[in-house]
């Protein structure tokens, strides 16, 4: 089982200097991967609150916000060489597709193949409708927008008729590192989501799933598969977020459950808190090394 960390960078504590000491000391204690959130816009007001936290909010500093997926893990690329970055999730039904797919490929050309697509349809309904996009169409346009992007990634030309993408011979380069392109990595908890994952994923991504929703997860997972009449493979991968409060010591039971990557939360981004935490995270990496 890899061990990676989640930390969705979040201003003013997410510094340059305290990123980039945070990348370098990820690889030096043998990190997997590091992951990140996505939120471009935050409201004082929302129709359905944020399902990780009990007061429906997301925890952001004081006077500070979420910092971009794209721009942060480039920034991070250039200070190190092997740790794997990974987004947890990008919301793709609120992004532009095409624009989606360079930003991905351009970054697994630069960090040489150390991109996961983490994706998911979101849950937040006014940033989705502030993008530009509808809500209750979500799910559909997300598949049509993976289709687009996966196509991108592989094909020299493409020709897309869609509901909400159309275009002719269009030429995308340079193509991914990874073959046959990035892996997409499937979030969410609903059969639409599952059925997602069977279709276009190279693995699924469970946060905040303690060990026994773990296991119901996957159960529903096999039975995406088995009714798309497939079975999960091998290397499909399994990769989950732990609740924040569960203890270092009790992260073992997930590898019994087949658990690939196990990604764990940092929390807190005060400087007092990181050494701690990632001492105890790394403490994990051993195990496991």
């Amino acid at each position: 089982m890899k061990i990676g960390v989640f930390s969705t960078f979040m201003s003013p504590l997410a510094t340059p200097g305290m990123i980039k000491d945070f990348g370098k000391r990820a690889e030096d204690i043998g990190l997997d991967s590091i992951w990140m959130g996505e939120h471009v816009a935050l409201f004082d007001k929302n129709t359905f609150g944020y399902p990780s936290s009990k007061d429906g909010r997301i925890p952001v500093p004081a006077g500070g916000g979420m910092l971009d997926i794209t721009a942060t893990f480039g920034f991070l690329a250039a200070v190190t060489s092997k740790v794997r970055f990974g987004t947890g999730v990008a919301l793709v039904p609120q992004r532009n597709p095409i624009y989606t797919a360079k930003e991905m490929c351009t970054l697994d050309w630069l960090t040489e193949g150390r991109i996961d697509f983490g994706i998911g349809v979101g849950w937040n309904k006014e940033e989705v409708e502030a993008c530009g996009y509808g809500w209750e169409d979500r799910g559909a346009r997300c598949d049509e927008f993976l289709t687009v992007m996966r196509r991108l990634w592989t094909e020299p030309v493409v020709d897309f008729a869609g509901k909400w993408v159309k275009f002719e011979t269009l030429r995308m380069d340079p193509k991914p590192i990874q073959k046959p392109h990035i892996p997409i990595i499937v979030g969410g908890y609903v059969p639409a989501a599952f059925r997602r994952a069977v279709q276009f994923g190279a693995g699924w991504y469970g946060f905040n799933r303690d060990p026994a929703a773990t296991k119901d997860m996957v159960a529903r997972l096999d039975a995406a598969f088995a009714k798309a009449g497939r079975t999960r493979g091998p290397d499909f991968q399994i990769i989950i977020t732990p609740p924040i409060g569960m203890p270092i010591d009790a992260m073992r039971e997930y590898a019994s459950l087949g658990v690939h990557r196990l990604v764990v939360n940092l929390g807190s981004q005060r400087p007092e808190r990181i050494g701690p935490r990632m001492a105890e995270i790394a403490t994990l990496v051993k195990q496991d090394g």
